[in-house]
């Protein structure tokens, strides 16, 4: 039996769009007006859209189940998967003190305010975004600053400002990967598009972090800083993300941006050191640590990247692709007719090549550097499954929402009724996803609501929809400083809990003004740069990545990256013996 799409089904493109828009409408209300419950929005979204796509659009139920599990299963693998790995290699280095020192390492860099925002706000929030996410980045560097010695409110909102640029390739690539698993195009395509807004970002960032805190003088005072700290982000995030994979921008850019600071910092110092005028006491002890104690903690992370980046290669992903499971959904495979042609449905169980098994093999590797037993390694991994165990079920929901809506015709029908907008909706597509942000707290689940509606209304209008789908990723980065979970998040960590009206406050331009720019460098992409965009390119299929470039930067990334930590490591730490300061 087959089925058609049903796409404008009450036969008013204005209302069919108003209804099929309630469970984004009711997800908006229920995260930020009533205050529910991630994972219990996102499950009752899901039977909403359940009901709509049988009730309105009339899609047989059996299709619908079958669409909903295949949703779910996406949800929980691939993407769970790095999730759980991201999470769980990250929660080894905390269980055994390596964290503390990779903060020590960091704090002891500097007294100056301004340097030590950039390097801890937005280069190691940037690290710790790409290594965990959802939120981590903001609860660590945020209790960081404010630990050594920054007004509270300055330490969360700089810090859920700077958690900006990195956002649409944390957690390991997931909101990137995500966006190319609900609309089909090949996620490497995206990650390049991305990689080519994002960068100008990446050298605003720094300026704007510091102008915030000292004003202008104080800018122009560390402006060799900035642009060392920003330059070197920038030019990273974009060879990764158009050279290597979608999963390693963050790491890379942010460690190359550390590294950088420091050299700098071991040759030029400001004219004088900057501190707020009503700052409280530090509260934080920072300790010294002999350089292999520093190049021991951050092994993990140095272990991580070498094997994303052996796991990115063709002809290594090739070879593991070859232990694909491919699951067919009989019943759901050619029985949707969707754009006058039957839709191909096939559950691919990648289990060697997926990035979280690269993620497992590093946490296993640096489990054996850390002397972890095999007790300690269980005990974590189980507490990392029971702190997510939320986050995974709304990432299922909110995924089995997505496709449900993608292919009952719901999604489709959205995106026709925003042709309306015309040559302007590459600028409405960064507020698409900037909304989708403030609405879910994650760039991911953003992704996931409106990547689709932002391909289809782009084809609509003639325009490449890695473009949009790319800019709805990167216009998100913008709205997750105003989240109210990254909120929440950042007052907690500083003793402002009850206060995140004042947070709100604070960040609320900065977001607006952020997706805009976004917005505006997209508008350029498509009428006056369109050479910047990427080609169209189907899932499954190789994006226009040069592979001898390729494969020449994951051999030098692999090399460089030992040498540069470990030169890190030993600089104002080499001569050090542990002690408090």
């Amino acid at each position: 039996m087959t089925w058609t799409q049903a796409v404008n089904p009450l036969g008013n493109l204005g209302l069919s769009a108003l209804v099929d828009a309630l469970p984004i409408i009711f997800l908006f209300c229920a995260l930020a007006v009533w205050r529910m419950k991630g994972h219990i929005a996102g499950i009752i979204t899901l039977l909403f859209a359940i009901a709509l796509a049988v009730g309105v659009h009339g899609m047989p139920v059996n299709m619908v189940l079958l669409t909903t599990l295949y949703g779910v299963l996406t949800g929980l693998f691939p993407i769970g998967w790095i999730v759980i790995t991201a999470v769980f290699l990250y929660n080894l280095t905390v269980k055994t003190g390596q964290f503390e020192i990779i903060k020590d390492s960091i704090a002891a860099i500097t007294e100056d305010r301004r340097l030590q925002a950039l390097l801890i706000a937005f280069c190691f929030g940037a690290f710790i975004e790409g290594a965990a996410g959802f939120g981590t980045p903001v609860a660590i560097t945020a209790a960081m600053l404010a630990g050594l010695g920054f007004n509270p409110l300055y330490a969360a909102g700089i810090c859920l400002i700077a958690n900006t640029a990195p956002v649409a390739f944390g957690g390991i690539g997931i909101p990137i990967i995500t966006a190319g698993t609900v609309t089909g195009i090949d996620a490497m395509a995206i990650s390049q598009m991305a990689g080519r807004q994002l960068p100008f970002l990446s050298v605003f960032l720094p300026f704007w972090l510091v102008l915030i805190m000292a004003g202008l003088r104080g800018a122009v005072e560390v402006l060799p800083a900035i642009l060392v700290c920003g330059i070197s982000f920038a030019v990273t995030q974009w060879l990764t993300s158009n050279y290597m994979t979608p999963m390693l921008p963050d790491i890379m850019s942010s460690l190359v941006s550390i590294i950088a600071l420091v050299i700098l910092l071991r040759v030029w110092k400001p004219a004088r050191v900057w501190r707020f005028a009503d700052e409280p006491p530090a509260t934080l002890k920072v300790r010294k640590h002999p350089a292999g104690v520093v190049l021991k903690a951050w092994s993990p992370f140095i272990i991580l990247t070498i094997l994303i980046s052996d796991w990115g290669m063709k002809p290594v992903k090739a070879l593991l692709d070859k232990a694909t499971v491919k699951i067919v959904f009989t019943g759901l495979d050619k029985a949707i007719i969707a754009g006058g042609k039957p839709m191909s449905v096939v559950y691919n169980f990648n289990w060697l090549s997926a990035g979280g098994t690269a993620i497992l093999i590093a946490a296993i590797i640096s489990a054996v550097i850390l002397r972890i037993s095999a007790g300690q390694f269980l005990e974590v991994f189980a507490k990392t499954l029971k702190d997510l165990r939320f986050a995974l079920l709304t990432i299922a929901a909110v995924l089995g929402f997505a496709f449900v809506a993608n292919w009952s015709g719901m999604t489709p029908t959205l995106g026709k009724a925003f042709t309306v907008t015309g040559a302007a909706f590459p600028f409405m597509a960064s507020f698409l996803g900037w909304l989708g942000v403030v609405i879910t707290g994650s760039d991911t689940s953003s992704n996931a609501l409106f990547g689709k509606m932002q391909q289809i209304t782009a084809e609509g209008l003639g325009i490449n929809p890695v473009l949009t789908v790319a800019t709805n990723s990167s216009g998100g980065v913008a709205g997750k400083m105003i989240s109210l979970q990254n909120l929440a998040v950042g007052a907690g960590a500083t003793g402002l809990a009850g206060r995140e009206s004042d947070l709100f406050r604070f960040c609320v331009w900065h977001s607006i003004f952020f997706a805009s720019l976004i917005g505006v460098i997209a508008l350029l992409q498509a009428y006056v740069f369109p050479w910047m965009i990427p080609p169209l390119v189907a899932a499954g299929k190789a994006a226009a990545t040069p592979q001898t470039v390729s494969q020449g930067v994951n051999i030098l990334v692999g090399t460089a990256v030992l040498i540069l930590i470990l030169g890190a490591a030993v600089y104002r730490q080499r001569d050090a013996q542990p002690q408090e300061r």
